[in-house]
This record gives C-alpha cells, structure tokens and sequence, in this order.
C-alpha cells in the first residue's frame, strides 16, 4: 500500500505523464528486483566484509534502471537502515551502508567495495 501512495505521490509532484508514469512503475519494479537479487546474492555468497558490495551494486543495477529504479532502490535502503537502527544495530555500521548505497545509486562502481577473493559470479 505504501508503495502503490508513494508512487502516487512521486507522480503528482513530478507530473509524469501517463506514458512516463508507466515507465517510472515499470523501472521502479525492475529496480525492486535489482534490489531482491543483490540481496539474495549477499545472503548466498555469506562472505566476510562483503555487504558495502552488495548495498552498492543492488543500488547501482536499480538506479540504471532510470529514475524509477533510482527511488525503488532509496526507498528499500532507507527502509532497511531504518528497520536495522531501530532493532539496535550500531549507527555507524549504517552510515558506512547508506554511504555504499549512495555510491551505488549516483552510478559510481559498485567494484569499489568489493572484497578481495569474493568469488566471480558475483
């Protein structure tokens, strides 16, 4: 539901067209998916000191979806730190992921926080 009003909302203050609205909700979706993938890849790799990689590259895969993909990926990243600050986690450790997620949502190369040894596939 709050999806469905902030995209709602995105359209009126933006005044997207219905052609462009179409494709904001179209990007937003496929951004939401860059998101899920990154996520589950990070989950699957369980790799030490790899998170910053995957906050950035889940951010930069949605961003280069367009401006849809850009808010799916702001909106899902400010929701988990959030969620994640309010359940204790350290507010340090959340800046160092906001800061990966901007990274990776102004286009810059997610690679930047890669890992040593962090296997190809990902």
């Amino acid at each position: 539901m709050r999806l469905c009003t902030g995209l709602v909302l995105c359209c009126l203050v933006l005044g997207v067209s219905s052609d462009g609205w179409y494709s904001f909700f179209k990007e937003a979706v496929q951004g939401t998916r860059d998101m899920w993938r990154a996520y589950s890849d990070m989950r699957e790799a369980n790799y030490k000191n790899a998170d910053k990689y995957f906050h950035a590259r889940g951010n930069y895969d949605a961003a280069q979806r367009g401006p849809g993909g850009a808010w799916a990926a702001k909106v899902i990243s400010d929701a988990r730190e959030g969620i994640q600050e309010f359940m204790g986690r350290g507010a340090e450790d959340s800046r160092a992921d906001q800061f990966a997620n901007e990274w990776g949502r102004s286009g810059k190369d997610p690679n930047h926080f890669r890992p040593a040894g962090l296997p190809s596939k990902y």
